[in-house]
């Protein structure tokens, strides 16, 4: 019986990542794991992450509900490498595990599995997907989205831009490219489409 082929999609802020997953589950039926909707579960009291990270970082990173506050938990290790390593070390082994428990669950019925995340190749996610592909799209239209759907600056979305792998990077650790910078979804698709049948998807 043939395996169960797993997606990696990745790309930087504004590439348009959701309006993939969004056709990839429409038209393929394909089950869509968002990795950092995932670690934000595991960080829900109940969650494995949650002891761990509060006896790492101390009761100050929980808000008035009782629940981690993640600006306050991003906030307390953004400028320190070495609490950026523990939070690393906490949440990213978790994530693993629960990635590969849901790819367990869902394989026998799905056509292929799709996981989302700006660090799949950071965090080495090619020792579990068959193929990582990149959501590319120019930077004026980047700028031009972000500004119209969160209110980004230019200068805030350079400073986003200078913490992501550069174009160079992602292109190179990808096995396909996906160009979203038209307004054209069907041009998208159509890619996506080409995609999936050249590399075995479906």
């Amino acid at each position: 019986m043939r395996r169960t082929k797993v997606l990696g999609i990745t790309g930087g802020v504004g590439a348009g990542k959701s309006t993939v997953l969004a056709y990839l589950q429409e038209k393929y039926c394909a089950p869509v794991l968002q990795l950092d909707l995932a670690a934000h579960e595991l960080m829900e009291p109940g969650g494995v992450c949650f002891c761990p990270l509060l006896e790492a970082f101390g009761e100050n990173i929980l808000g008035a509900d009782g629940r981690i506050d993640r600006r306050k938990l991003y906030a307390c290790t953004f400028w320190d490498a070495k609490k950026v390593r523990l939070l690393n070390g906490i949440v990213h082994p978790r994530v693993k595990d629960a990635v590969r428990a849901w790819i367990r669950e869902k394989s026998d019925t799905a056509p292929f599995l799709v996981l989302e995340a700006a660090l799949l190749l950071e965090d080495h996610y090619d020792e579990i997907c068959d193929e990582i592909w990149y959501i590319h799209v120019e930077e004026e239209v980047r700028f031009r989205r972000l500004s119209a759907s969160r209110g980004y600056s230019r200068e805030k979305m350079r400073q986003i831009l200078e913490n992501q792998k550069t174009e160079e990077e992602f292109r190179a650790g990808c096995q396909f490219v996906v160009d979203n910078s038209g307004d054209i979804l069907e041009n998208t698709y159509e890619q996506i489409d080409k995609g999936l049948r050249e590399h075995g998807f479906v």
